[in-house]
């Protein structure tokens, strides 16, 4: 039984007075409060739930009335390599703009001035994401890039993941092995 104990007070000299019991509190109803409180918080209260990231990858059957219609302006290509480098193109990859290459630290500003830009010369459509992981490339790096997409707010609709190193462009390729970010 849990009990609070105050003192009894002693003796001051000069007159004798009769001694007063020591008063006594009983803690066990405040403790099982206490604990049916705890009880219930915990068994009401819902823990947060894991989200998924919806993706989108290409399709197999590949269907003309479900394509959509793109410009490459629209467009901003990610290439995944190795040694945490990323490689990054808007439109089309030609040899007058090359692929810039950043580390994971410097792809949310690119992230959010390329959303800006393609915002303004396109009339409010927001920027397309393009991932395409390479050989090199770890699984980390891709939860990384999934994970700046989701802070940057890039997408409004699921980025598209093309994880097949068959549909990597040549001039991709000879780009990255000419940086040594390709394996």
């Amino acid at each position: 039984m849990a009990e609070l104990n105050t003192g009894g007070g002693g003796d001051k000299g000069g007159k004798v007075r009769s001694k007063k019991q020591s008063t006594r509190v009983d803690l066990t109803a405040m403790v099982d409060l206490a604990f049916l409180l705890i009880t219930f918080f915990m068994l009401t209260t819902s823990l947060s739930k894991p989200l998924a990231m919806d993706i989108a990858k290409p399709d197999k059957d590949i269907k003309d009335e479900n394509r959509k219609e793109l410009k490459a302006s629209q467009t901003m290509t990610i290439l995944l390599g190795k040694n945490n480098k990323i490689a990054w193109y808007m439109g089309v990859p030609s040899p007058n703009t090359p692929p810039t290459i950043e580390g994971f630290a410097d792809i949310r500003a690119s992230l959010l001035k390329n959303k800006q830009e393609v915002k303004e010369k396109m009339g409010g459509k927001d920027i397309v994401i393009v991932i395409k992981p390479t050989d090199g490339s770890t699984y980390k790096n891709f939860v990384d890039i999934m994970d700046e997409l989701s802070i940057t707010k890039t997408n409004i609709n699921a980025p598209a993941i093309d994880d097949d190193p068959a549909h990597l462009m040549d001039s991709e390729k000879d780009f990255m092995r000419a940086q040594g970010i390709l394996k």
